[in-house]
């Protein structure tokens, strides 16, 4: 059996990852997909105390809601991105200041 410590240090390093990632780059799309690292490191990290507390199923019915938080924030995420591009013909976040018109 794998310990409690390996799983919550992979989701710790997802969530570095994820977190670098977003505040690094400037292109959207990465950024939305560091977004959803971040989702999923608290996912592992959930479904981890769950399976070392089995007798109640908290973690699992969390990690549903998370995934269908991240569910909604891809659809509109993308959505913005698009009109966002089909105005400036660009992805970059820099940009995204002309939004305000």
């Amino acid at each position: 059996m794998i310990p409690l410590e390996y799983y919550l240090l992979v989701a710790g390093v997802m969530f570095v990852i994820g977190s670098v990632g977003f505040f690094v780059r400037r292109n959207l799309l990465i950024q939305l997909m560091c977004i959803e690292l971040l989702l999923n490191s608290i996912n592992v990290t959930l479904v981890a105390f769950n399976r070392a507390h089995q007798e109640d199923h908290n973690g699992q019915i969390f990690a549903f809601f998370v995934i269908a938080v991240a569910a909604a924030e891809a659809a509109v995420g993308l959505a913005i991105g698009l009109s966002f591009y089909r105005l400036t013909k660009s992805v970059r976040s820099d940009e995204a200041d002309l939004l305000k018109n």
